[in-house]
């Protein structure tokens, strides 16, 4: 299990599929900043929740100059019918071998009634126009998320 990330840190490199099977790279955000979220699993209701949340406020943070990448272990069809169904626009990334959600310590032990597993823990990681974290953000709640981002990061 990868350490949590903390500020000045390079932001851990990736290439995984979006939501058409389309490779996507983090170094393809070079030179803007970037809010990269770790979810559970697509079609969930906090997970929806989360990124309805960030697609209706996404013209507020490209304006800002952030782009957003939700990703998950789901597969790319799965991230497609999650699009589809709930109009997203926020750009969806499939993680199924958890290399991502691994590197950037969002997957690891989970408690829930009681219960203790391994899963993805709700995560949120806000890169700079560098490449390097500027906010690691672990244990998010999926509700008010991103009303406090807009708020942390004075937009």
């Amino acid at each position: 299990m990868s350490e949590r990330l903390q500020p000045g840190d390079v932001a851990p490199a990736f290439t995984l599929p979006d939501a058409d099977g389309k490779d996507v790279s983090l170094s393809d955000y070079q030179g803007r900043k970037v809010i990269v979220y770790f979810y559970p699993a697509a079609l969930t209701p906090g997970c929806t929740k989360q990124a309805c949340d960030f697609t209706d406020n996404l013209d507020v943070l490209a304006a800002a100059g952030y782009d957003v990448i939700g990703i998950s272990p789901d597969k790319p069809d799965k991230l497609a019918k999650f699009r589809e169904k709930e109009n997203l626009k926020v750009t969806l990334l499939a993680d199924p071998e958890k290399t991502a959600t691994e590197a950037y310590a969002a997957y690891g032990e989970k408690k829930n009634y009681g219960k203790t597993y391994m899963g993805v823990i709700r995560s949120t990681v806000i890169v700079d126009e560098e490449g390097k974290v500027e906010r690691a953000l672990y244990n998010v709640r999926a509700t008010g998320h991103v009303a406090k981002i807009i708020k942390d990061l004075g937009i």
